[in-house]
C-alpha cells in the first residue's frame, strides 16, 4: 500500500499557486480588457456614427448650395445673353451684340472654370433642339473636344431632357463623354414651359467636398445609383454603378431624408454608413466608414493589454516560484514524517521555526502521532466485525450493544454437491475456487445493500434490514439472488472439467422478526441475527435440491415482492419446529424482464438444473428437516 501511495500522481503546491495566481491575473486582465474594449468600442461607435451623419449632412448642404449656385449663375447668364440679343428690333444679331455675348461668355467661364455648358433646350419632334447655349471653349480645348460633343450628349440623354420639360429635375454623370468628372443638371426652364435648361459642370468643386483624409469616405449619387462625385475620381470617370450597395438601395427606396445604417458589402466587409438627401432632384450624399479600420484602435488597445498581462504574469510566476519554496520545504518535511507515522513509527518530534499555520500544523503532527498510538490499540476491536458497515457504526457509536428486535430478510445459499466436487480438487484448488466464487456472490450482496453475516464452508448467510433498513429489504434480497443466478451463469462459462466443474447453487429467503446483536465471548464477538426466521430461511434453502430450483422464498417474503417478481408456488412443506404447513415459492424472474424465463421448466433449462420427480420424505427421519405435504 505504501509503495502504491508513493507512486501517486502529485501536483506541487508551487505549481498550484502559479496556476491560481496566473488564472486570477488572466481573468482580471481579461475582464479589464473586455470592459475597456467594450466602453471604448461603444464610445467610438457612437462618435463614428455621429461623425458620419454630420459629415453626410454637411456635404449634402454644400452640394445643394453648389447646385443652386450653378443654376442661378446659369439663369443669369442665359437671361443676359437673351436680353442682349433681343435689343435689336429687327431680330437680327448685330455684330456688337454677338461681341457682347462672346465677351459675357468669356468672363463667365473665366470666373468659374468649372462651368462647361449652359443651354436652353426644347423638343422638336423626337430630337432635342438647342435654342440658346453657352460653352467653355477653354475646357473643350483642354479636353481635345469640339462643340459637337454637346449635341451628342443631349441626343443620348434626350429622355431626361423631355422629362425635364414636363417638370422633372435630373442630375446625371456625363464623365464618360469627357474623360473627366462632369455632372449634367437638367431642370425645367421657368421662362418657357416648353423648354428645359441644361448645365454641365466639372465635379472638381464637389470632389473637394467629398474627399477626406480621415476614415470617413463620402460620395454623391442620384436616384439611379449613378455616381456623380466620389472620393476616388476614377470611379466617377468609369461611371461605375453603386446601385447594389445596401445603403444606396436604402436611400433610393426610403422617404426618410437622412438615416444611418450598418451593412455588409459583397466582399463581406462591414461598413458604418449614413446618407443625407440634398433636396435637389433625387441626389444624396453617402458617408461610410470601414468598421475594421474604425476599430483599429480597439485592437491596438487589446494587444497592449495582452502584452502588459504577459509581462505581469511572468513577474508573478517568478515571485510565486521563490515564495512557494518557503512553504513547500516545511511541508515536504511533514510529508516525510507522515510516511514514518504510516509505517507505524509514532515516536516522533516535529520542530518548526514558522510562526504561521505551518508551525501550528507541525505541532499538530505530534499530537496526531500520540493519538494514533492510542487508537492502534483499538484495532483488535474492529477485527471482531466482518462487515465494514457494522464496524463503522461501532466507531460512530451508532450501534447498540446487546440485542435488538428487527424485521429482516435472511438469505442462505450453498453449492450443490460441494463435497463431491471438493474430493476431486487439492486443498489449495478448493480455496482458490471458493475465493473466486465467494467474490462474485458477495459483490451481489454488497450491490443490493445487504450484509454478509458469515461464511459456513461453501454456504453464505446474508441479511437485509439490519443494522440499517432500506425500506425494501426483501426486494433487495431477491434481487441479490437473481444477480447471483446471472453471475453464476457467467462463472460456469468455459467450465466443465474435473478441475473446473460446473456448479449449481440453492438460495433461500425468509422475511420476519429476528434478534440482532453481538454474540460471542469476551475475546471474540460477532454481530449476527438469530431466531425462527433464520432457521426457516435455512430450511427453505435446502429445499432447492428436491424441488430442482435455485431460488426459493417463504410466503412472508412472497407477499412483499409479488408485484415485482414472477414466482411459482411449490408444494407446501412442514418443517421441524413448525406446526402449520409452510407455502414456499420459486422465483422465476423479474416481471419487467421480458426476455427471462417465464415458467419453472424454462427456468430449469436456463440455469441448467435437471428435473428429478419428487419422492416421499419421512418426517421422522433424522436426516430430513422437512416433509412435503401431499
Amino acid at each position: 500500500m505504501a509503495d502504491i501511495k508513493k507512486k501517486r500522481f502529485m501536483i506541487p503546491i508551487s505549481l498550484k499557486m502559479i496556476f491560481i495566481i496566473s488564472l486570477v491575473i488572466i481573468l482580471s486582465f481579461s475582464l479589464l480588457t473586455y470592459i475597456s474594449t467594450y466602453l471604448f468600442t461603444s464610445d467610438s461607435e457612437r462618435n463614428i456614427e455621429s461623425n458620419t451623419i454630420q459629415n453626410a449632412n454637411l456635404i449634402s448642404q454644400k452640394v445643394k448650395s453648389d447646385f443652386l449656385s450653378v443654376i442661378e449663375k446659369s439663369k443669369i447668364a442665359i437671361l443676359a445673353v437673351k436680353e442682349d440679343r433681343s435689343s435689336n428690333s429687327s431680330g437680327k444679331n448685330l455684330p456688337d451684340q454677338e461681341n457682347d455675348s462672346a465677351l459675357f461668355s468669356s468672363l463667365l467661364f473665366k470666373r468659374d472654370p468649372n462651368m462647361i455648358y449652359i443651354g436652353i433646350l426644347s423638343k422638336e419632334k423626337s430630337s432635342v433642339k438647342e435654342t440658346k447655349k453657352l460653352y467653355n471653349e477653354i475646357f473643350l480645348a483642354d479636353a481635345g473636344l469640339d462643340s459637337d460633343i454637346f449635341s451628342k450628349i443631349l441626343d443620348s440623354e434626350k429622355e431626361s431632357v423631355f422629362s425635364s420639360i414636363n417638370g422633372a429635375d435630373f442630375a446625371l454623370n456625363l464623365s464618360s463623354y469627357f474623360g473627366r468628372g462632369v455632372i449634367g443638371i437638367i431642370i425645367p426652364y421657368e421662362s418657357d414651359s416648353r423648354a428645359a435648361m441644361c448645365m454641365m459642370v466639372s465635379t472638381d468643386k464637389i470632389y473637394d467636398a467629398v474627399k477626406s483624409p480621415d476614415l470617413i469616405k463620402s460620395f454623391l449619387v442620384n436616384g439611379k445609383g449613378e455616381l456623380l462625385a466620389h472620393y476616388d475620381k476614377k470611379m466617377v470617370i468609369e461611371n461605375n454603378s453603386v446601385a447594389d450597395l445596401p445603403i444606396v438601395k436604402r436611400m433610393t427606396s426610403s422617404s426618410i431624408n437622412a438615416e444611418k445604417i450598418e451593412y455588409i458589402d459583397s466582399s463581406s466587409k462591414t461598413w458604418i454608413g449614413a446618407y443625407n438627401k440634398t433636396g435637389f432632384s433625387d441626389t444624396g450624399v453617402i458617408s461610410i466608414v470601414s468598421k475594421d479600420q474604425a476599430f483599429g484602435m480597439v485592437r491596438k488597445l487589446q494587444r497592449q493589454t495582452i502584452l502588459i498581462a504577459i509581462i505581469v504574469l511572468n513577474l508573478a510566476i517568478l515571485f510565486i516560484y521563490f515564495f512557494s519554496k518557503t512553504i513547500t520545504k516545511p511541508i515536504r518535511k511533514l510529508v516525510s514524517i507522515s510516511n514514518e507515522i504510516r509505517n507505524g513509527k509514532f515516536d516522533i518530534s516535529v520542530k518548526s521555526k514558522s510562526r504561521d499555520e505551518i508551525g501550528i500544523l507541525s505541532e499538530s503532527f505530534e499530537d496526531m502521532a500520540r493519538g494514533l498510538a492510542e487508537r492502534e490499540k483499538m484495532k483488535d476491536a474492529f477485527g471482531k466485525f466482518v462487515n465494514k458497515e457494522i464496524a463503522d457504526m461501532i466507531l460512530k457509536n451508532e450501534l447498540k450493544l446487546g440485542g435488538e428486535r428487527k424485521t429482516a430478510a435472511v438469505f442462505f445459499s450453498d453449492i450443490r454437491s460441494f463435497t463431491s466436487i471438493s474430493e476431486n480438487l487439492q486443498p489449495e484448488e478448493v480455496v482458490d475456487f471458493l475465493n473466486e466464487y465467494m467474490s462474485l456472490m458477495v459483490e451481489c450482496v454488497n450491490q443490493t445493500n445487504g450484509v454478509v453475516d458469515k461464511f459456513i464452508g461453501d454456504a453464505i448467510m446474508a441479511v437485509w434490514g439490519t443494522p440499517i433498513s432500506r425500506g425494501n429489504d426483501t426486494a433487495n434480497a431477491v434481487e441479490s439472488a437473481l444477480m447471483m443466478r446471472e453471475a453464476l451463469i457467467r462463472f460456469n462459462k468455459g467450465r466443465g472439467s474435473a478441475k473446473r466443474p460446473v456448479i449449481n447453487i440453492g438460495c433461500g429467503i425468509n422475511t420476519g422478526p429476528v434478534l440482532a446483536g453481538q454474540i460471542g465471548s469476551h475475546d471474540r464477538m460477532e454481530y449476527t441475527v438469530i431466531g425462527d426466521t433464520v432457521n426457516l430461511a435455512s430450511r427453505i434453502e435446502s429445499l432447492n435440491k428436491p424441488f430442482c430450483t435455485d431460488i426459493l422464498i417463504s410466503s412472508d417474503s412472497y407477499n412483499l415482492v409479488k408485484d415485482l417478481y414472477l414466482c411459482t408456488p411449490m408444494e407446501k412443506i412442514t418443517v421441524k419446529g413448525k406446526k402449520d404447513p409452510q407455502q414456499i415459492y420459486a422465483v422465476i424472474s423479474r416481471k419487467s424482464d421480458t426476455k427471462g424465463p417465464r415458467t419453472l421448466k424454462e427456468l430449469r433449462e436456463y440455469v441448467g438444473i435437471k428435473y428429478v420427480p419428487l419422492k416421499s420424505f419421512d418426517p421422522n427421519s433424522k436426516e430430513e428437516k422437512y416433509a412435503i405435504v401431499k
